[in-house]
């Protein structure tokens, strides 16, 4: 298990920024009025948000000397969020992360990662896993 990750804060250009970048235009990511008529604190976050706040602690993992991951090999084999909440502007949010498997299949090696993201009340929000696939030296 690897330490949380420093704490980011959710906030509405940020959230707009993503929804931007994803190109959805939910009104649930821009205004806050509509947010609230649906039923939550404050603008919500695209599904896939989490990504930018995870990046960090996976980044934590890719660099660790004892894991020995060569990064030229490394590429990006899949990613899954399992929400308790959705993420919305103000939250306070931090990342565990674990290494959840590692196995060697057809030469290469699968490293799958959790990360629990709490927010400030240490309530769990979601857990986010992704798989990163270093493949086999030529």
């Amino acid at each position: 298990m690897y330490p949380p990750t420093a704490t980011y804060e959710v906030s509405r250009a940020k959230i707009k920024e993503f929804a931007d970048a994803v190109g959805d235009a939910n009104p649930l990511y821009r205004d806050p009025e509509a947010a609230r008529a649906a039923g939550f604190p404050d603008v919500i976050a695209p599904p896939t948000f989490l990504t930018v706040v995870n990046l960090e602690a996976i980044n934590a993992i890719v660099s660790d000397p004892e894991l020995g991951l060569d990064y030229g090999r490394m590429v990006h084999g899949d990613q899954s969020f399992a929400y308790e909440r959705p993420v919305h502007a103000g939250d306070v949010l931090a990342v565990t992360t674990t290494v959840a498997e590692i196995m060697n299949r057809a030469g290469n090696d699968f490293i799958t990662m959790r990360g629990d993201v709490r927010d400030a009340d240490d309530a769990l929000v979601v857990t986010v896993q992704a798989q990163l696939v270093v493949r086999g030296a030529e």
